[in-house]
């Protein structure tokens, strides 16, 4: 048992980068590209994340063609569109929400669920867990992201099937997350959706329980 024990200094940085990550949004990515070595560290953050029976089961699809994120981006309009009527009583603000990068980003990555063929550990009774540890790869990424003060943000206002068409993917495939990453003029000190007054921060009081 010689796995690496960190230290408190080390901890409190892991806290410091979880409180300080954001969804980066378009209107804030610079056209400074992303490198070849820190597009590695993003996607070799997302293949350690945990996983239910070791199952890994994910793919990462790097979009470079500008056609292709065109078609995606039509999705989103779509979809955006229909997604507003939702939200029928707060029209003004909605519309004045950029919910997307895809093409301003440098960089966009679409991450699938890749189902597996036989009985996975650990998911026999919960199969709902093999997308979970997806969301845990993209949880990876977005820490490993802001530690490198890399703008990342996801993109859930699509047409999955679509995308899915786009991509190439294969049926049994389920997309989990479509992101836009690069480097941005900056960082808010809070949540854009809580400083724009969208939503509160929930009490931590109404959200933990103790029996």
């Amino acid at each position: 048992m010689n796995g690496k024990l960190f230290t408190a200094e080390e901890a409190a940085t892991l806290q410091d980068i979880i409180q300080q990550r954001r969804d980066v949004r378009g209107n804030r990515f610079t056209d400074r590209p992303l490198e070849p070595e820190r597009v590695e560290q993003l996607l070799t953050a997302a293949l350690h994340a945990p996983s239910v029976g070791f199952s890994q089961p994910w793919e990462f699809v790097v979009v470079n063609s500008p056609i292709i994120r065109q078609q995606i981006r039509e999705s989103f309009d779509e979809a955006n569109a229909a997604a507003q009527q939702a939200f029928s009583d707060r029209q003004a603000e909605y519309t004045r929400l950029k919910l997307e990068g895809i093409l301003e980003a440098p960089l966009n990555i679409a991450v699938f669920y890749t189902p597996s063929q036989g009985p996975v550990l650990g998911q026999t009774s919960m199969p709902e867990v093999g997308l979970y540890s997806v969301v845990c790869a993209v949880q990876n990424m977005w820490l490993m992201a802001r530690a490198l003060n890399i703008g990342m943000g996801w993109v859930s206002i699509l047409d999955a099937d679509r995308v899915k068409r786009v991509l190439g993917a294969p049926e049994s495939h389920r997309l989990v997350a479509y992101l836009c990453l690069g480097y941005t003029d900056g960082f808010y000190e809070r949540p854009e959706l809580e400083m724009l007054e969208w939503e509160r921060r929930r009490d931590r009081n109404t959200v933990i329980r103790q029996v």
